[in-house]
């Protein structure tokens, strides 16, 4: 089933939040994602470690194997040597737990174990960032290393282990400060020590933090802009936005009688053709309004004259013995109601034109046929007024258009019967139609007084007065050329009114619709 736009349109879970909002939460959940990847040091930092580690496997067979073969008074100043080297401190543990040799004897420390409570507040609030996002990303923390004042072979696991094992044993703790210290173990030679290579990896923790803050930075410039970028967005669509809303409210509410709808002129987007739109509606709206307005005055206006006529003379009748006089005040009470009867069915007619015309389906109709049917039914009428009527067929089939054979039919009727009321006695009135070109033309033409100037335009108006001389009042009701425009318009073809073309007297009026292809 389809749905209807309502529901396509619809917001589940975001309805009640405005455009800006919504923007902003599109671009920072965006960033949000981004900002994921701060998480994913935690595995650049494992993978690190996880070298280093390997690493400090490596270097300390290497040593212990060098050891082995060394002469014993070159081992000191080797395990010294190998220690500056790598950054780290050696250790040879006799079976009996007696440290033998040591590389920061009579040398300088490779590295160095940090008090946290010694350290300022930037490297505590660095710690806590670092146990924060460690919780997030449930990072395994390795065991504390605890220093001892004796560091005898009990406190390092590993090396007991390599040295009953007779192999190597590499360990991760984390130092004080929250660094780690990775300690590696290997059996030397003689079975009954075990050299201890011990590093608090610093390094990697700068690196990672380093990391991050650059990350950090990336991220703070990218949600600043990215911000600054929403709302300048929000503001080029959510403000004029507000303010086309805001004139709606007032065009609804019709607290002024001239509402100013922004057209944004300088925007060519979605936005502006919305604006200028809505600016569009709200003039044929108030066109719409002042036409309807100014109708219900005029249809008032006429009305009025022929109720006060009636009025008048069903008053008089109650006074009136006179038989010849009654029959004059009923004659006047009847013409009073044909002519409001006129004027209610071409009211009602002029009410419903344009909504008609909207929802009608056009056919082909052949103007010529449609004419021709009609000619019967004028003659007639013309007759009665002294005036004789001729039709120049066109060729069949030329003059198809697509239309409303009811409606056009109307349109050449009121023309017609507004020529045969300006027609003199013994007039003429000459139809033709006919194709040019890509149209087909429709031209009706009199021997009356014809149509100055000044008011070709206005009797196509709504209850245009003007009217042939001698005619009775009341006769017409004035909208006859109204509805003849409005069904011509409402099928967009024009019509007008001219001289003439032979400069005999006259009125020529001229309809010229697009032809079917």
């Amino acid at each position: 089933m389809a749905r209807s736009d309502d529901q396509d349109l619809a917001l589940r879970w975001s309805g009640r939040w405005s455009l800006t909002q919504r923007i902003l939460a599109v671009n920072i959940f965006a960033l949000a994602i981004l900002a994921g990847s701060l998480f994913y040091l935690d595995s650049y930092r494992e993978r690190i470690i996880a070298s280093r580690m390997a690493q400090a496997d490596t270097e300390v067979r290497m040593i212990a194997d060098a050891l082995a073969a060394a002469e014993p008074d070159a081992r000191q100043p080797l395990l010294v040597s190998m220690g500056q080297a790598s950054r780290t401190r050696l250790r040879v543990y006799s079976a009996a737990g007696v440290v033998v040799a040591d590389s920061w004897s009579n040398a300088p420390a490779t590295y160095d174990l940090r008090d946290p409570a010694a350290e300022p507040w930037n490297k505590d609030a660095a710690r806590i960032l670092d146990n924060v996002i460690d919780a997030i990303v449930g990072a395994d923390r390795p065991p504390p290393y605890v220093p001892t004042e004796d560091e005898g072979l009990e406190a390092w696991p590993e090396a007991q282990a390599a040295l009953a094992g007779q192999q190597a044993y590499t360990t991760l703790r984390q130092a004080p400060e929250g660094s780690p210290f990775i300690s590696a173990a290997a059996p030397l030679p003689e079975a009954d020590a075990v050299l201890l290579l011990t590093s608090n990896a610093r390094d990697i923790r700068a690196g990672v933090r380093s990391e991050r803050l650059t990350l950090g930075f990336i991220l703070l410039g990218t949600i600043i802009l990215s911000v600054l970028l929403s709302l300048f967005l929000a503001r080029t669509i959510a403000k004029p936005l507000r303010r086309l809303a805001r004139a709606a409210v007032r065009v609804r509410l019709g607290r002024a009688r001239e509402v100013s709808v922004p057209r944004l002129p300088a925007r060519r987007d979605e936005i502006g053709l919305l604006a200028r739109a809505l600016a569009d509606m709200t003039q044929s709206l108030r066109y719409r309004i002042d036409a309807t307005e100014a109708f219900a005055a005029d249809v008032t206006h006429e009305l009025k004259n022929p109720l006060a006529s009636l009025r008048s003379a069903v008053d008089s009748l109650e006074r009136v013995d006179d038989p010849a006089l009654r029959r004059q005040l009923l004659d006047v009470v009847r013409h009073d109601v044909r002519r409001l009867d006129r004027l209610i069915v071409d009211i009602a007619e002029v009410s419903r034109l344009d909504a008609e015309l909207t929802r009608a389906r056009f056919e082909p109709v052949d103007l010529g046929k449609l004419i021709e049917s009609m000619t019967g039914m004028w003659e007639a009428r013309a007759a009665e007024e002294d005036v004789r009527l001729a039709f120049a067929r066109p060729r069949v089939g030329t003059t198809i258009v697509m239309g409303e054979e009811s409606r056009l039919a109307r349109v050449f009727d009121n023309i017609v019967d507004n020529a045969i009321s300006f027609s003199p006695a013994g007039g003429l009135i000459e139809i033709a139609a006919t194709r040019i070109e890509d149209e087909v033309v429709v031209s009706i033409e009199d021997e009356g007084a014809g149509v100055p100037p000044p008011a070709r335009d206005a009797i196509f108006q709504r209850f245009h007065s003007m009217r042939p001389e001698g005619e009775a009042f009341g006769r017409h009701s004035g909208l006859g050329l109204a509805i003849a425009k409005a069904i011509v318009e409402g099928h967009d073809a024009r019509i007008r009114v001219e001289d003439r073309h032979d400069g005999r007297s006259g009125a020529r009026f001229v309809i010229r619709f697009q032809a079917a292809t």
